[in-house]
C-alpha cells in the first residue's frame, strides 16, 4: 500500500475502460459510471483511481465512460449533481467523502455505489456493518474517526506541553461530527481542551486561525476534506503565521511543508476503489463485498517544518517514523 498519488477529494476527467473488454466490445456500448466529489475538479487522486482501472485491463474511451461531478465544496449542490447521474442511468456511481456517498444514496437505491474516501461509513449510516454492508453501498474506509485520539496523543508526543489544541474541520457533515466527539473523548482522558474551529469555505480560514489565536490553541489538528486539501498551501501559511504545530491525516500536507502526517495511503484508497468497480461491472452485489478499512498507516515527519517552529523532534518519534522529509 505505498502509491504515491494524493487525492484531496477529486478526480480528473477522461474515459476509462474495464477489464471484461469483450463483452462490452461485443454489445458495441461503453458502460458509464458516475464519479461524485465535493471536490472544485481534477486532483491527482483520480490518477490513482484510474491506474487502478488500468491496471485491471481498463483502456480508456473503448469500453467504460466516466461521467464526473464536482460540487466545488459546496455540499447542497451533492443532490442535485447525484440526481444528474441517476438520470443519465449510470451503473456505477463513485463516491468522493462522506458527504457525496449520502447525496448518492438518497439518490437512488438500486444503482452500485462506490465509496472512496470515506471517513466512517458505519457511523455515518451508510452502510449496516463493515462485513455486510447491505443495500447498494460498498467501498474503502479512512479510519478517520478511530484514528482521532492516535492523532491527538502524537500531538502530545511533539508538543508535551499542548493542554489546548484546535482542531480544523469541514462544517456541517456527519463525519465531522463523529471525528470531533471521538477528539473530544480522547481529549479529556488526557486533560486536553478542544479549541474547535468549523469552516465551509475558503474565506472562512482566517477567521478560524484567529480565533485559535485568541483561545491560546498550542497546536492544531487538520481533518482531511476537499476544502483542507484545495486550501493546503494556504492552511500552511496561516499555520506558520501563528507558529501553531498542526498534525494532518494524510502526507501529501506535510510534503508541501506541514509538520506530521499520520494515516493510511489515500492513493492506495483510491486506486482500490477501481477493484469495486470492477467486481460490480462484473456482476458482484454491493451487499455482498464488504468494505475495506486500511492496513498500513504512515507517519511523516517534516524536519524543515520543525526547526521553523522551534521544535526539537525526540529521537524515540524520528526511529517510529515512515518517512523523514529533510
Amino acid at each position: 500500500m505505498d502509491r504515491r498519488v494524493f487525492l484531496a477529494v477529486a478526480a480528473a476527467g477522461g474515459f476509462i475502460a474495464m477489464p471484461a473488454v469483450a463483452r462490452a466490445q461485443q454489445a458495441g456500448k461503453a458502460h458509464r459510471i458516475g464519479f461524485l466529489s465535493l471536490g472544485s475538479g481534477p486532483g491527482s487522486g483520480t490518477e490513482a483511481f484510474r491506474q487502478g482501472l488500468r491496471e485491471l485491463g481498463f483502456v480508456e474511451g473503448r469500453d467504460l465512460i466516466i461521467e464526473y461531478r464536482w460540487a466545488a465544496g459546496k455540499k447542497e449542490r451533492l443532490p442535485e449533481l447525484a440526481a444528474e447521474l441517476v438520470r443519465l442511468k449510470v451503473e456505477v456511481i463513485v463516491t468522493v467523502v462522506t458527504p457525496a456517498a449520502e447525496a448518492a444514496k438518497l439518490a437512488t437505491s438500486t444503482i452500485p455505489i462506490v465509496m472512496a474516501a470515506v471517513a466512517d461509513p458505519v457511523g455515518s449510516g451508510l452502510v449496516a456493518s463493515l462485513a455486510r454492508p447491505g443495500g447498494n453501498v460498498t467501498g474503502l474506509a479512512l479510519l478517520s474517526t478511530e484514528l482521532a485520539g492516535k492523532r491527538l496523543q502524537l500531538v502530545r508526543e511533539f508538543v508535551p506541553k499542548a493542554t489546548r489544541v484546535a482542531v480544523l474541520a469541514l462544517r456541517g457533515t456527519s463525519a465531522t461530527k463523529l471525528f470531533v466527539e471521538e477528539m473530544r473523548g480522547r481529549a479529556q482522558q488526557m486533560g486536553i481542551q478542544l479549541v474547535v474551529q468549523e469552516v465551509n469555505e475558503a474565506g472562512d480560514l482566517p477567521g478560524a486561525f484567529a480565533a485559535m489565536q485568541r483561545e491560546r490553541a498550542q497546536a492544531l489538528v487538520v481533518q482531511v476534506s476537499p476544502l483542507t486539501a484545495d486550501n493546503t498551501e494556504r492552511i500552511l501559511e496561516l499555520g506558520a503565521q501563528h507558529r501553531l504545530p498542526a498534525m494532518y491525516e494524510v502526507r501529501s500536507f506535510v510534503e508541501s511543508g506541514g509538520l506530521v502526517s499520520y494515516g493510511p495511503n489515500l492513493p492506495e484508497i483510491f486506486r482500490r476503489a477501481a477493484f469495486y468497480v470492477d467486481r460490480i461491472l462484473k456482476g458482484a452485489k454491493p451487499a455482498d463485498l464488504p468494505i475495506e478499512q486500511p492496513t498500513k498507516f504512515e507517519l511523516v515527519i517534516n524536519m524543515k517544518a520543525a526547526k521553523a517552529l522551534g521544535l526539537t523532534i525526540p529521537p524515540a518519534i524520528l526511529a517510529r517514523a515512515d518517512h523523514v522529509i529533510q
